[in-house]
């Protein structure tokens, strides 16, 4: 029994021995680690900030945005059908013409803002001062009119695809000045402020191209959907223009056939 009490006495001595460095490794990854300090990270800014400090070209991208939105609303205002060719004034001067009545539809002509409107205003104008003038005349005139007017609805739209092209133009030149100051502050020593000098022009560059990007898109897309509906109103345009130049020379027609007439009662 000694023997064997003296066995495991001498047994349970080398395994306490063998757990103690266990045990120490145990109590050294039991204790907490040391705090990390974390670095003093600048703070970041909004969108509207990094664009107010995106360098001195945002001033005319800004007021190129603002020319671009007011151009929209007016032209949506005032690029209609019934801004050009209206169901009423047809009908009024339809009705007019077919009695006749050159001076009530002159001045019904004068009442109306439509562009038909400024067209039958010159036509008559022309035939009410000369009675006795050439038909072919008054369609020089009515033609003459009206491609005036449609030019006029052209050059208007024009001013779109001009925004649409300047745009970029200048977001690509910020994007040149930001890139100026980046390389700038790479040749410059500067320290550790180097590399917020350099994030600042690469912020610059990227932010002016991305705003005249924004702004020159926008204003293509308009000027193709403007485009389209200025040409679809300039072909109503020409019909109503040739409805009234087929009623004038209808009338034209019938006092050429009766002059003759007149002149045999004469004889």
């Amino acid at each position: 029994m000694a023997a064997a009490y003296d066995v495991a006495s001498f047994g349970m001595k080398i395994f306490l021995l063998l757990l103690a460095p266990l045990a120490g490794a145990t109590t050294l990854l039991a204790q907490s680690p040391a705090p990390v300090i974390a670095p003093d990270l600048p703070k970041t800014t909004s969108v509207l900030d990094a664009m107010m400090h995106a360098g001195p070209v945002m001033i005319p991208l800004f007021l190129l945005s603002i020319f671009s939105v007011m151009l929209v609303i007016v032209y949506f205002l005032t690029i209609r059908r019934g801004a050009v060719v209206s169901n009423g004034f047809m009908a009024t001067a339809d009705a007019l013409l077919r009695k006749r009545d050159h001076l009530g539809l002159l001045a019904v002509s004068n009442r109306h803002g439509e562009a038909i409107a400024r067209v039958v205003q010159k036509t008559l104008d022309f035939t009410t001062k000369n009675p006795g003038g050439d038909f072919q005349q008054v369609r020089e005139i009515a033609e003459t009119e009206g491609t005036r007017v449609a030019a006029s609805l052209n050059n208007r739209v024009t001013y779109l695809a001009d925004i649409g092209t300047i745009a970029p133009l200048l977001g690509l030149l910020g994007t040149v000045f930001g890139i100026i100051r980046s390389f700038g502050a790479l040749g410059a020593d500067l320290g550790t402020a180097r590399y917020a000098q350099l994030s600042h022009g690469i912020s610059e560059a990227l932010i002016n191209t991305a705003a005249g990007l924004s702004i020159g898109i926008p204003a293509m897309i308009f000027y193709a959907f403007f485009r389209g509906r200025v040409q679809k109103l300039i072909s109503e345009l020409e019909a109503a223009c040739t409805h009234i130049l087929a009623l004038l020379s209808l009338q034209s027609n019938r006092r050429t056939e009766r002059m003759p007439a007149l002149i045999e009662d004469d004889f």
